[in-house]
């Protein structure tokens, strides 16, 4: 094995996460090595954070900085040209129209005396090539990869393992794409992104389990989340545990979620025709969830979209669960790097 690797940065709006692989395309390390992205301090702080979490897991794994041969960044949102942010509902609003290759790029010529290929792409996407790696090795072929966290990434990846990024790396952006609300039988809540037509992301996130949560709660009486004021976040984070200890309204609403995950698998088998759906996000996180509760909501998800997709496709397509957890965007930017380098791509250029 070589001892060229190539970095991954996972950038949340709230913590960053940082990944590498070798060359043969396997993970330096699992452990999860997460820091605090620091957008309060602007955009400066932001790099600093990155190249600052970078030194760390070099030192980590016993690595310098002349084994990197390039590196990935996921970031969330669209962009308005390659590098450039546009508008993301999970950032400062400062930060649109700013140009990280440009300023990644420069921090990361003068840790390395020299120039470092950078690739860029929507995070959904990154996560999608790490997990879509694990089924291309044992012998499947595309992969769409649909990710519940505070929001929904969502990626489609070919049989190459290259996700499909659109023109802005907004393709795949299945979060805000409108759900059937007559057939969930819910009104359209108002969804980050400024849309009101009833986002897919508003219904199988936790962006949207304060509506959920505050429409529910009526008839649930007594209900330990029942306050005069309306449901927080803190409120919404709370109901996974309480759905795992069998509460009946914190497990009507994760059903209510699988449901709506399931229409969401349905409308992309028609749209691309996968092999393999792979549901990540942390509700998959067998750290964070039991087994049960893993296993009712993929059941209730496969039994929602097979009433929908052809009987062809209800045979056929597999839907499974992630593996990497909260590694799989960090993972997956570092392969977009090493996959550019195999077919020589200058730095700074669309994968």
């Amino acid at each position: 094995m070589s001892d060229s690797i190539y970095i991954g940065i996972d950038s949340g709006a709230t913590t960053s996460k940082i990944a590498a692989v070798w060359e043969d395309s396997s993970p330096v390390s699992m452990d999860l090595l997460q820091r605090p992205t620091n957008s309060e301090n602007g955009r400066s702080g932001v790099i600093q954070a990155w190249t600052g979490a970078i030194v760390e897991f070099l030192e980590a794994n016993s690595l310098a900085w002349d084994a990197v041969r390039g590196v990935g960044v996921a970031v969330p949102g669209p962009m308005r040209s390659y590098g450039v942010l546009d508008f993301s509902p999970n950032l400062p609003k400062s930060f649109r129209g700013w140009d990280i290759g440009a300023d990644l790029s420069a921090a990361l010529r003068e840790l390395m005396g020299h120039e470092v290929p950078l690739s860029l792409g929507n995070d959904g996407n990154f996560g999608g090539v790490a997990e879509a790696r694990l089924i291309r090795e044992n012998g499947g072929s595309s992969v769409v990869m649909l990710a519940p966290g505070s929001g929904l990434g969502g990626a489609y990846v070919n049989r190459n393992g290259l996700p499909l990024d659109g023109e802005t790396l907004a393709g795949m952006e299945v979060g805000h794409i409108p759900a059937p609300l007559q057939v969930l039988d819910a009104p359209a809540y108002p969804c980050g992104c400024g849309r009101s037509w009833g986002c897919f992301e508003v219904y199988t996130s936790l962006a949207g389990l304060p509506y959920l949560l505050k429409d529910t709660l009526p008839r649930y009486p007594g209900h330990p989340l029942g306050r005069p004021d309306d449901p927080t976040k803190e409120d919404a984070m709370a109901l996974r545990g309480l759905a795992q200890e069998g509460d009946a309204l914190a497990t009507e609403l994760f059903d209510f979620q699988a449901r709506a995950m399931g229409l969401l698998v349905a409308n992309l088998s028609m749209a691309v025709d996968p092999g393999t759906f792979v549901i990540g996000g942390g509700l998959m996180d067998p750290d964070a969830t039991t087994a049960d509760f893993r296993t009712r909501y993929l059941d209730i998800l496969r039994d929602t979209a097979h009433q929908y997709v052809w009987d062809t496709q209800c045979e056929r397509i597999k839907i499974v669960p992630a593996q990497l957890g909260e590694l799989s965007q960090g993972i997956g930017a570092a392969l977009v790097a090493l996959y550019a380098s195999e077919r020589q791509e200058p730095a700074l250029q669309p994968a």
